[in-house]
């Protein structure tokens, strides 16, 4: 377990540091208000995680140490929205759109509540 999570650290190092870049470069392109350094983050974590979970469906030849310097590490660092949208994708492939919907809305509701609600502890 330790070998496993030390290898998931070294994966999200590299990805922080992808994340960091990617927003800094956005930030210096694009000059709207729209967040779009974390935008392209999510949408490109998105796209890395459901590339790796497309080939483990075809062959299925990761290791755990693979998984978790990939999935958890590297996605993980560089954004965990992209393990929501992989769950979200999971539940509604399997039909199970009431879990789908409470998901959804509890992550977004309380997710939003929380920011809020840790903001107004510090104030």
């Amino acid at each position: 377990m330790i070998r496993e999570m030390l290898i998931a650290g070294a994966g999200g190092f590299f990805g922080t540091c992808g994340r960091y870049l990617v927003v800094k470069w956005a930030g210096g392109v694009w000059h709207g208000n729209f967040p779009m350094g974390t935008f392209l983050v999510n949408v490109i974590g998105c796209f890395i995680i459901g590339l790796i979970f497309g080939v483990l469906e075809k062959l299925p030849v990761m290791t755990p140490g693979e998984r978790a310097l990939l999935i958890t590490g590297l996605c993980g660092g560089f954004t965990t929205f992209s393990s929501f949208a992989n769950e979200m994708w999971t539940l509604g492939d399997k039909g199970d759109w009431s879990t789908f919907a409470l998901y959804l809305a509890l992550s977004v509701i309380i997710g939003i509540a929380c920011v809020w609600a840790g903001r107004a502890v510090i104030r």
